[in-house]
């Protein structure tokens, strides 16, 4: 008598249905984008009934933070190790600014889930630590420059942010052309900062 049968869709997943899920709602979410991810979607995609999910996510927020925070970690990790590999606080900076527009050109959806506060449950403290270290990141790379006109450190860390991710926004969605600055030649991204880095 065989004893062991062969899995079953169910039981396949059983112990590690929650990375599925998320590997599902990734796949999910590349491919059509935030409104695309759902529960029963990513049970189906798993193999699964659409209320086995409900012990990981209990509703979408759950999921969609889940994903967000695979998202993060990763966004972190490349910003990271962009500011490493440069040798000053300006190139720190810079590399960062590459890094966030490499990650989100080839990701457009995961970088926007990453913003969404509004769909996420932007108050748990994962999501905050996680929050917080993309910060620390930029942060960290701009600990060694001195801020303009006089402004606190704090504020030229919250200027930078804002710019590059309103920037990298802004041309994930197509609303601007990739030209070279006209006078200086330079990137657009990169002139862009030098004039608030002066």
């Amino acid at each position: 008598m065989n004893r062991n049968p062969a899995p079953t869709k169910r039981n396949r997943h059983h112990g590690d249905l929650r990375a599925a899920l998320i590997a599902a709602g990734l796949d999910l979410l590349d491919t059509d984008g935030i409104d695309a991810v759902t529960i029963r979607a990513c049970a189906r995609a798993v193999g699964v009934s659409h209320a086995a999910p409900v012990n990981h996510f209990p509703d979408l927020r759950a999921l969609l933070t889940a994903l967000a925070l695979h998202c993060m970690t990763r966004f972190e990790a490349a910003n990271r190790a962009a500011a490493a590999a440069a040798d000053s606080p300006r190139g720190k900076v810079e590399a960062i600014f590459a890094a966030s527009l490499a990650f989100a050109e080839a990701h457009p959806h995961r970088y926007r889930l990453m913003f969404r506060a509004d769909l996420l449950a932007a108050q748990e403290p994962a999501f905050q630590a996680q929050s917080q270290a993309v910060v620390d990141v930029v942060s960290g790379a701009a600990s060694g420059l001195a801020p303009p006109r006089g402004a606190s450190r704090e504020t030229l860390m919250v200027a930078i942010c804002s710019l590059i991710h309103g920037y990298v926004s802004m041309r994930i969605d197509g609303n601007f052309e990739v030209l070279p600055d006209e006078v200086t030649g330079r990137p657009r991204y990169l002139a862009m900062l030098d004039t608030l880095l002066v």
